[in-house]
């Protein structure tokens, strides 16, 4: 609640003395500022993704208006070009694609880097097997399949 009330101050103390600058990051920052409501997670991955994508479209209009004008004259007319509108918005739509797409994408390399690495090891359980005979294997437990498969390739 403490943090609310200090950025509810600061936004105030900033709309006082820089209200173009507020116009243009509330408004252009909208699709970042909808993902941190709609984001539950606690790492808040989707935050980071759609919020960073949308500041780097916001960003350079942003440059404009403080080396130009920075009149609420300068921001309203940035703010109803569909140009910088389609940066603003679509450096958020390609944050919203990477947060959709990209897990899955890392979870098969993982998951193909996991089978990889179990076949190395049941290679090496093989030769093991192999070198030191049956022995080391009698205390085992042979519940899984797996292991059946191993004392059957031994």
């Amino acid at each position: 609640m403490r943090k609310i009330i200090w950025s509810l101050i600061i936004i105030a103390l900033m709309a006082l003395t820089a209200l173009p600058t507020v116009m243009l990051i509330g408004f252009g920052m909208l699709p970042g500022i909808v993902a941190w409501i709609i984001d539950r997670t606690e790492e808040k991955y989707a935050t980071f993704c759609v919020g960073g994508f949308n500041s780097c479209g916001v960003f350079p209009y942003l440059i404009d208006l403080w080396r130009q004008d920075h009149t609420i004259r300068q921001a309203s007319g940035i703010l109803t070009d569909v140009f910088s509108l389609a940066v603003m918005y679509g450096g958020a739509s390609f944050g919203w694609a990477l947060y959709m797409t990209l897990p899955p994408v890392i979870s098969s390399f993982i998951m193909v880097m996991a089978e990889r690495r179990l076949t190395d090891l049941r290679d090496a359980q093989r030769r093991t097997i192999e070198e030191w005979g049956d022995e080391v294997i009698a205390d085992a437990d042979f519940s899984g399949h797996e292991d059946r498969d191993i004392r059957a390739a031994a």
